[in-house]
């Protein structure tokens, strides 16, 4: 299994590094780099991809261009229309927060404003108010024990956490107007390649339904969608026993193997 840190995120961040390389077409290209390096030292032909989130996204928009490369694709509640995506969370925060006859978050949101978000500030204030109401996380995690964690298994160490936040708000602000464009429906529509989708059932950062509706339309040779009933956004951190069963036993059901268990994912 191997993790990808894209081009100005995690350890792959360089604070010298021109943001304006940060693109959508830069990512894919960079993806290609590693996926024929994996191909190349591993002897496979073809690798199995995972992407959470935006890396979901990313990781259709190269299997699109790269069937030949991808033995399947699994989609971890992927970011399927950046715009739509606001909206749902917009719809979510001012209902639920209306139910709740919650006015601190009432204010909030009035002065975040309605989308689209063009501003990285407002992107991380809504992402929070639905984070205050399990939308994010079905249930809050313990986060020490999280960290604690990826520390002491050396995924992270606690002097590189603050760049580590640092270049995930750089890469924000670079993409974001970009990303602001990004309609799944509209560039892929279709792909060459086994799909799977894991979606957790409370999930209102990217809205599930909008995934499962993307999903329903899209044209692939073999898919098969899968709900994380006990999850938010973030599935793999919520129910993670259930995850990696789940990945190994569905690729076998769509006969995809993992004798050599090889793979690319990217958060």
């Amino acid at each position: 299994m191997v993790y990808w840190d894209q081009r100005g995120a995690g350890r792959s961040f360089d604070p010298k590094a021109d943001p304006h390389r940060l693109t959508i077409a830069q990512h894919v290209a960079d993806l290609d780099a590693v996926v024929d390096h994996l191909r190349q030292s591993l002897g496979q032909d073809k690798i199995i991809l995972i992407g959470h989130s935006w890396g979901a996204a990313l990781g259709l928009l190269y299997a699109q261009a790269h069937p030949d490369k991808v033995s399947a694709f699994i989609g971890v509640n992927p970011v399927v229309s950046t715009r739509e995506g606001q909206q749902a969370e917009y719809d979510f925060v001012l209902a639920e927060a209306s139910r709740r006859k919650d006015e601190g978050a009432l204010a909030h949101l009035r002065k975040i404003g309605p989308p689209p978000y063009k501003k990285v500030g407002q992107v991380l204030a809504m992402e929070r108010l639905v984070e205050r109401y399990g939308g994010v996380f079905h249930k809050e995690p313990r986060r020490t024990w999280i960290m604690a964690r990826a520390i002491s298994s050396g995924l992270v160490t606690p002097w590189e956490i603050p760049r580590l936040i640092h270049a995930n708000n750089v890469s924000l602000e670079a993409m974001n107007e970009e990303l602001l464009g990004l309609d799944l429906a509209r560039s892929v529509p279709s792909t060459g390649v086994p799909v799977l989708f894991f979606l957790g059932r409370y999930d209102r950062h990217m809205d599930g339904k909008l995934a499962a509706t993307y999903f329903a339309n899209l044209c692939a040779p073999v898919k098969r969608l899968v709900w994380f009933e006990n999850s938010a956004h973030n599935v793999p951190f919520e129910e993670p026993r259930l995850f990696n069963v789940t990945v190994v036993r569905e690729l076998q059901s769509i006969g995809v193997g993992l004798a050599a268990a090889e793979g690319v994912q990217r958060k």
